[in-house]
């Protein structure tokens, strides 16, 4: 059938069979450009009504034409991905792992326009089936919406409409932390030095386990006691620079020895960088009594420790690297010691205006806790 022959009014398009092929074609103009597509269909009756599937979704303002439709999920990640990198984005590893253990399967093959809401939620009822946190299928869902999103501000539009991704409620952060006493038992179990290093500077100035692992011996600065993190090289893309404590700058200094400047600071016996240390973290907490404490514990108990022991929170803020107030916040917790120290400090309030005496008051003033004296374990 020709293009002539199947003429229809003018803004209705037209319906036609090119000589080597066996499926009828529609021509269409949306805004003075001309679009033809297959309709991959050989009844000519339901290439009418693909055609006007077309117009409608051009009157409605749903048409996204031919070469949007078919643009697959898998290329939308990729896209993103790229983005991650040009950026720097340290969270690229952990988002591709997201994307080829769970969401892959799932939506890579799809095309863009074919994820519904309704499609969403399916998966979100898997993932919980299987077991995860809603915690984890916010993060997944995150990398999906991020994906949508890159697509929607490119040029040209890669989707032309953003799925509604639904957020889960999470668990309250977790509030654990780690007092002084532990701390030394912490110190006393430690056999491996660079591990004993390591629960030092984040329990002194909360140093998260990416900045810890990708540490490299020209960051310390012996002469000035500094410990130098450069800009690029932590969550927030900031540098920041920590005066060391004694304690401190004797572990590292340990860490240093026999080594070059470009080499890593925390390293095994055979002189390879600490990459991965949960199992050692496991076994350290078993020995100390301390059983699913985690390491981030240490990170927010130097955030607490610094605000109570005087330090300006501003000033914390810059040591721990804690960019917002409202994280900040999140970490610098009142637990029942800082209720049992606040009620004590009432009640010698009251007793110096009254003149009167309370057994509680006299009980607390015997003497607070001295400060653990540091282990050095040998080094290992």
């Amino acid at each position: 059938m020709s293009e002539e022959k199947s003429k229809r009014p003018r803004g209705t398009g037209s319906i036609y069979q090119p000589k080597h092929s066996r499926f009828f074609w529609v021509k269409y103009y949306r805004n003075g450009t001309v679009y033809r597509e297959a309709t991959h269909e050989t009844d000519e009756r339901k290439a009418q009504r693909f055609l006007q599937n077309r117009l409608g979704e051009i009157t409605t303002g749903n048409f996204f034409g031919p070469a949007v439709e078919r643009i697959l999920v898998s290329e939308l990640a990729e896209d993103m991905f790229r983005e991650y990198r040009i950026n720097g984005r340290k969270s690229l590893r952990l988002t591709q792992q997201r994307w080829q253990k769970h969401l892959k399967p799932v939506f890579g093959p799809l095309r863009a326009r074919e994820v519904t809401t309704e499609l969403v939620n399916k998966y979100v009822d898997c993932r919980k089936t299987e077991g995860a946190e809603n915690a984890t299928v916010n993060r997944e869902l995150a990398a999906l919406k991020r994906m949508y999103s890159l697509a929607y501000r490119s040029t040209p539009r890669k989707v032309y409409q953003i799925p509604s991704f639904p957020r889960l409620r999470e668990n309250p952060p977790r509030k654990g932390f780690v007092e002084q006493k532990q701390y030394k038992q912490l110190c006393d179990a430690c056999s491996r030095f660079w591990l004993r290093a390591m629960v030092g500077l984040s329990y002194n100035f909360g140093f998260r386990v990416a900045e810890l692992l990708d540490m490299r011996v020209r960051q310390i600065d012996l002469l000035n006691r500094s410990l130098i993190l450069d800009p690029g090289t932590t969550k927030n893309n900031e540098g920041r620079i920590v005066k060391l404590t004694s304690e401190t700058l004797e572990l590292v200094k340990q860490c240093m020895h026999s080594k070059t400047p470009d080499d890593f600071l925390f390293t095994r016996k055979d002189g390879k960088p600490i990459k991965d240390f949960r199992t050692a973290w496991e076994s350290l907490t078993k020995a100390a009594k301390l059983p699913g404490l985690l390491f981030h514990d240490l990170r927010r108990s130097a955030v607490r420790n610094m605000v109570r022991r005087g330090v300006p929170e501003v000033v914390a803020m810059r040591i721990s690297g804690h960019k917002t107030r409202s994280v900040f916040d999140r970490y610098n917790i009142v637990n029942e010691s800082d209720l049992e120290n606040a009620a004590t400090s009432i009640e010698r309030g009251a007793v110096r205006e009254s003149g009167h005496t309370t057994g509680r008051v006299e009980q607390s003033e015997q003497g607070s806790p001295q400060s653990a004296e540091p282990h050095w374990p040998s080094k290992q």
